[in-house]
Order: structure tokens, then C-alpha cells, then sequence
């Protein structure tokens, strides 16, 4: 039977607050009275139940939910009412040994403050150690500043602790000053590494698996790495979201774009070396679609690769584009 947990009182000791403008929302459509997915609970009749039924179930708030998904603490299959759980995947994970404690550790998210005091460390050496890459962050917000706060899996830290105790005590390695002095960071892109994977194992649809390297390119990177409008048409439509963004994030979108788009040269190569392999399976398995009668549909506005074979305009002619 799963343990119902209190939700509220957990999530009040994160670091979440109103300011969190990367809060992705509940994937998929919460169950509820009537729901073909059938009960909230493992061992209901029904084979699969949605998202929020499920979190319910495990006793779960919906971020942690959503993290266990992400992790793959918590597999999901794929139904025609979308991603869902089924309860045998339910029976599963209330069924292992120590839950729903030892569940909810391995969720637990905590900040630079809690991190440092987890390791025993000061919070500027946990930062060095964090911009050094040594540990990848799970998530982050950005605040009324507008920084962006960067959080971590417990677990990971505590692992991280064991496996390289000499890095928390003694001098800086003095690669590390070196890369930190030149100014390295490597924790938006240790997020985005993670981001992808999460987000490459939720699909096996080629075009949807080429969307996902696509979606931390910038649109120069992208137009120059896919030169078919189309197919950029396509990969555009069919890319996920690294995060969620309120409606009104406006203030904030433009730091939210900077962590979740690659700008460091390697791994930009990185990613459009993924996306070429990815584009390959793609095209074999199928093309873009493209229009096959009326009006040619034009590349949206900042995406004017030319069509091959199409005249140039008069401003084009004016400006002398090619």
C-alpha cells in the first residue's frame, strides 16, 4: 500500500520560491474520478494511470514527481492519452525496500547553503567545485535578481564525497584554479548534458530524438547545421522544452535562454555532431513534411535560409543577398 507522505511540510524545507520561473508543470493529464487510466492506486483494475494520480500514489509533491521521472526512478510508457505509469510500475517502486523514505532521499534537492553543510565544506569551495564540473546540477531557478541558483541532488553530492574525499579539504588542485581563473563554468552545460539524456530516453522517434540536440542550439547554429528550412521547420516544432516558463517570465526568459542554449564552442561541436548523426536516422526513416500544394510556406522570421530555387525578393535584390 503506498504511504501517503506530508507533502506540505516537505516541500516547505526546499528551496523553492515564487521566484522559480524554470518550473516545468505536471507532464501529462492527472487522473481523477472517471479517468480511463483507471484508480490512483497500484493494483487497480486499470493498467495505466496518469501523472498526477500517480505522484499521488507514491506519496510524491509534483516536483518530486516529476524529478523521479526524469531520473528514472519512476518509469512511464507511452498510451494513446500520452505518457503515463502503469501500475505494475507503481507496484514496483512501493514494493522496494525502504520506501517511501529511501525514495525520498534520493529526490532530495538542495541548494549551494545545504550543500556545503552536507559535505562539510565552505559554500565557496562548493562552487569551485560546482563551476569545475565535479558534480552536475538537477535543476536551478533564477531569483528576484535575476541569478540563477543552482541545485543538486544530495545523493549525488554524497557519492561525489566518497569517491573524491581530497578534493574537500587542502589546496585547490591547481588545474582546477587555472580553469576557474580563465573564467570556466561548467554548470550550465553539466545541466544540459543531463537534460538531454533525460529527454533523449523519453522518446525513440528519430525526428523527436534529432529535436532534442536541436533544442540547445542557437538559431545561427541551427540554420548553419540544417540548411533544409523544413527540416529546421520541423526540429523547431518537435523540440521539448529543457524547462518550463511561465507566461509571464518575461524579466527572467533571457537568462533562462542563456543556460538553456550551448555556447561554448566544443560543446556546441558536441551537440551539432549529435544532431548530424541524428538527422541521418531521421531522414531514413522518414522526411520532413514539406507543403505539396498551395501557397510555398514561408521559414519563420529570423530563419532566412534561402529555398533552393525560389527568386530572390526585390529588398533581397536591393541589399544584394544571394
Amino acid at each position: 500500500m503506498a504511504v501517503r507522505v506530508d507533502q506540505e511540510s516537505r516541500e516547505s524545507q526546499g528551496p523553492w520560491s515564487p521566484e522559480w520561473l524554470g518550473q516545468p508543470s505536471v507532464p501529462g493529464r492527472p487522473s481523477g474520478p472517471g479517468d480511463p487510466g483507471g484508480p490512483a492506486g497500484p493494483g487497480g483494475s486499470g493498467e495505466s494511470v496518469g501523472f498526477g494520480a500517480a505522484a499521488r500514489a507514491l506519496g510524491l509533491n509534483t516536483r518530486e514527481f516529476e524529478l523521479a521521472v526524469q531520473l528514472g526512478e519512476v518509469r512511464t510508457v507511452t498510451t494513446g492519452l500520452g505518457r503515463r505509469v502503469a501500475c505494475e510500475e507503481l507496484r514496483r517502486v512501493t514494493a522496494a525496500e525502504g520506501f517511501p523514505e529511501a525514495l525520498i532521499a534520493r529526490l532530495r534537492v538542495v541548494g549551494t547553503v545545504e550543500s556545503a553543510e552536507l559535505l562539510g565544506i565552505t559554500q565557496g569551495r562548493l562552487t569551485r567545485l560546482a563551476r569545475g564540473g565535479f558534480f552536475a546540477p538537477v535543476r536551478f531557478y533564477v531569483n528576484r535578481y535575476r541569478a540563477v541558483v543552482w541545485l543538486y541532488l544530495a545523493s549525488e553530492l554524497t557519492e561525489f564525497a566518497v569517491r573524491q574525499p581530497e578534493l574537500l579539504s587542502g589546496r585547490t588542485p591547481p588545474g582546477l584554479s587555472a580553469a576557474l581563473a580563465a573564467g570556466e563554468d561548467w554548470r550550465a552545460a553539466k545541466w544540459r548534458s543531463r537534460r538531454v539524456g533525460q529527454l533523449l530516453a523519453q522518446t525513440e522517434d528519430p525526428w523527436e530524438r534529432a529535436a532534442v540536440p536541436a533544442s540547445v542550439l542557437g538559431s545561427v547554429e541551427l540554420a548553419s547545421a540544417v540548411a533544409d528550412p523544413y527540416e529546421r521547420a520541423h526540429l523547431r516544432e518537435l523540440r521539448p522544452a529543457l524547462v518550463r516558463m511561465r507566461p509571464d517570465a518575461g524579466a527572467v526568459r533571457d537568462v533562462i535562454d542563456k543556460v538553456v542554449t550551448a555556447d561554448d564552442p566544443r560543446e556546441i561541436r558536441r551537440y551539432r555532431a549529435a544532431l548530424a548523426s541524428s538527422l541521418d536516422d531521421a531522414r531514413r526513416a522518414r522526411s520532413a513534411p514539406r507543403p505539396d500544394t498551395g501557397p510555398e510556406r514561408l521559414p519563420a522570421l529570423g530563419d532566412r535560409t534561402p529555398v533552393p530555387g525560389r527568386p530572390r525578393s526585390l529588398w533581397q535584390k536591393l541589399i544584394g543577398r544571394r
